[in-house]
């Protein structure tokens, strides 16, 4: 089954969408309250809305991002983009040690969710704007120090994430070793719609990657285009690594990472050792696809001038306040 979130009649609401139409459930019913009653009461509500629920046209209501969720950790699970990322942003070659220990993850802005169509410009001060294309698990029941085989039945679903960058800003900010931060926070997008895990149970490999094909295009050229079975570790397992010595929420969205092979600027950057394709501008339009949940297509907008960013104060004068402090202190 699909959800989404709808705006109509000037309300947002939760929907089930069924080819060319939705069907709404009533105001104020939002995806995430259907991911926190649990898949199978999910599904029962769905039959009960689509039984019950006059069917509205696509073409007549807005898609808002799927849901919004509580805390988002991004994982980086697919090994040509971290080759190409690293170089391009850290100017080092290969792919760290450390990768291969664990599927390592940081946790990313969850107020800045932006929907399908909507206009996501750079931040202020940011020259090298770069689009993530990803799918995104959404947990559907709480844990803690879970399995794999446990974190399995703990998946509710699966969207498409654009984890938006702004890479000189990155740059800058990997150097102190804490990951990204105001390289990342301004902005993410999730939708089109949130497919459930049931229905998507059938493109499951033998290892438990869901072989789907992931295409990105910029401007209507394809850029990008892999196989989300690509990844390195499984959904399953990205939730037990979350949970161990940790709690997880209904709601809590786990990105896939960058899938390689294009899937973002940057990676292309670092393979070339140039910008090409250049980094995007306003007006370019993002299209990200992935096989069985559809489209997430966002614009570029009109960056923030320099001058709506507040000048970061000066470093105060160490040696200057550690004398001060020791005198004061005699």
């Amino acid at each position: 089954m699909q959800f989404a979130t709808i705006r109509l009649g000037g309300s947002t609401r939760a929907a089930v969408v069924s080819g060319d139409h939705v069907h709404p459930f009533p105001d104020r019913t939002t995806v995430l309250d259907l991911v926190r009653s649990g898949l199978p009461a999910a599904l029962a509500a769905g039959r009960h809305i689509l039984a019950d629920a006059p069917p509205v046209p696509v073409s007549a209501v807005t898609f808002d991002a799927s849901l919004r969720p509580p805390t988002i950790r991004d994982f980086v699970t697919f090994e040509e983009h971290v080759e190409g990322v690293r170089a391009a942003v850290q100017g080092q070659t290969g792919v760290p040690e450390a990768w291969y220990a664990a599927p390592h993850f940081y946790f990313t802005n969850p107020h800045t969710v932006n929907g399908p169509d909507a206009v996501v410009s750079a931040p202020p001060g940011c020259g090298e704007l770069d689009f993530e294309l990803e799918v995104a698990a959404v947990v559907g029941i709480a844990g803690r120090d879970l399995s794999v085989e446990q974190a399995a039945d703990h998946l509710f679903g699966y969207t498409i994430l654009n984890d938006w960058s702004a890479r000189d800003l990155q740059r800058l900010e990997m150097e102190v070793g804490l990951g990204p931060a105001k390289g990342k926070d301004f902005a993410n997008t999730l939708g089109p719609v949130l497919v459930t895990a049931d229905e998507l149970a059938p493109r499951l490999d033998s290892e438990g990657f869901l072989s789907l094909s992931c295409t990105a295009h910029i401007n209507g050229v394809e850029t990008g285009r892999d196989m989300l079975s690509n990844m390195g570790w499984t959904f399953p397992t990205m939730l037990a690594y979350a949970s161990r010595g940790a709690a997880i929420e209904p709601g809590d969205v786990l990105g896939s990472g960058t899938v390689g092979n294009g899937g973002c600027l940057a990676e292309l950057w670092g393979r070339r050792g140039r910008f090409d394709p250049p980094p995007l501008r306003a007006g370019d339009v993002v299209a990200l696809t992935v096989e069985g949940i559809g489209t997430l297509t966002n614009t570029v907008g009109t960056p923030a001038p320099p001058a709506a960013a507040l000048p970061v104060p000066r470093l105060r004068d160490r040696a200057a306040h550690r004398a001060q402090f020791t005198a004061a202190a005699r």
